[in-house]
């Protein structure tokens, strides 16, 4: 049995959404204990329920602890399935989140999810990034996943819709190289809100952008629908900010915020932006070969990636400076 500390490094929901992935994949018993310990309401939180539940469903695994509060999880599957999965995290609770346990072991066999709940939320990749960025790099390491967006979901009512279907995937490490260009591009929407807000916040992103030398080509789309809300998300190669509305928050605010966010992390000369940068390791870890990538920053959260990885396949991922070094162990 694999032991993860959940209190280790940033000891949030990362490592317990990286050690479920892993166990998925490698089919070893895990016991996650001390979850999120030090934040102010300990143990499994909704979003992390659902996770463990999806994780459940794809593996048929045999789950203890698994309750709104736990602070310790054990979690021992079985075979990952293919077929069809519905997952309801039934609040605004991130689908990008809850792909973090379920994308990685899919890929043994393809399977196709639709999952209902925050496309557009606090705290996790938005749907726009995931798919522009995070995919967009998975895709060069062979991960094959195609990926909609069906209905958007803003905090707090949820019930963003999106289909994700992915394919039997042979992953190959890579020495990731920048491929950041002239233009950002992006994607500025509002649902349910004046068509004006959507507009203001991809004018005051596509000005900024263009005081630092670059073009910008940010998509508007305005909704109605089952949720409330407003968002932005730019990117350009392995690098991407985003930005939500609040309620009291001027449109202007939203798009500046994302346009910063990425001018921050193209002024540099990494290849990755420091949240691409912890995605992309168990899947280095899991690939066939060596994977290799600067990033602007080496945050807890790689840190913690790190820390399960090692749990799982030994001392295989390095962080020197700003570079992640990662020997794969083919296991898929």
């Amino acid at each position: 049995m694999i032991e993860i500390d959940g209190s280790y490094g940033e000891g949030g929901g990362q490592i317990l959404r990286a050690a479920i992935s892993l166990s998925c994949l490698t089919g070893k018993v895990v016991r996650i204990f001390n979850i999120r310990a030090n934040r102010p309401k300990p143990g499994l939180a909704a979003q992390h329920l659902k996770g463990i539940e999806a994780a459940k469903m794809l593996t048929d695994a045999e789950v203890k602890g698994l309750k709104l509060g736990s602070t310790e999880v054990i979690f021992k599957p079985k075979e990952v399935r293919s077929g069809r999965l519905k997952i309801d995290i039934g609040t605004a609770g991130s689908v990008t989140l809850i792909l973090q346990s379920i994308l990685l072991p899919s890929l043994l066999k393809g399977c196709e999810f639709t999952i209902t709940g925050g496309t557009d939320v606090r705290w996790a990749p938005t749907a726009d990034y995931f798919k522009n960025v995070t995919l967009a790099a998975l895709s060069r390491m062979g991960v094959k996943c195609e990926f909609e967006v069906l209905k958007r979901g803003y905090y707090p009512k949820g019930g963003g819709l999106v289909r994700v279907k992915t394919s039997k995937s042979s992953l190959e490490g890579l020495e990731f190289s920048n491929e950041s260009g002239e233009i950002v591009q992006g994607i500025s929407h509002c649902s349910n809100l004046p068509d004006h807000v959507a507009k203001r916040q991809a004018e005051t992103a596509r000005k900024l952008i263009s005081k630092e030398g670059f073009d910008s080509e940010i998509e508007v789309e305005v909704l109605k629908g089952f949720s409330t809300g407003s968002a932005i998300t730019l990117w350009n190669g392995f690098k991407g900010g985003s930005s939500l509305g609040e309620r009291g928050k001027p449109a202007e605010k939203v798009g500046e915020e994302a346009a910063l966010e990425i001018l921050t992390e193209l002024k540099d000369d990494s290849v990755v932006d420091r949240h691409l940068a912890d995605q992309l390791m168990v899947f280095g870890a899991v690939a066939e070969g060596r994977t290799s990538y600067t990033t602007s920053e080496i945050t807890l959260h790689q840190k913690s990636n790190a820390y399960v990885i090692s749990r799982f396949l030994g001392d295989v991922v390095k962080l020197e400076g700003k570079r992640v070094e990662i020997k794969g162990c083919g296991l898929i």
